[in-house]
């Protein structure tokens, strides 16, 4: 679960910085909460 949530918060990252329309903070704040999830999911194995 947490797994694809990280997956699909990256996505919408890399689409934010592809695209020309960006949401400025929210594009930034969604790479670090993929990131969380992700380190979260490695620390519980």
């Amino acid at each position: 679960m947490l797994e694809t949530i990280a997956i699909v918060l990256i996505v919408l990252w890399l689409v934010g910085l592809v695209s020309s329309y960006t949401l400025g903070g929210l594009v930034h704040i969604l790479l670090v909460i993929a990131i969380v999830l992700v380190l979260v999911r490695v620390i519980q194995g």
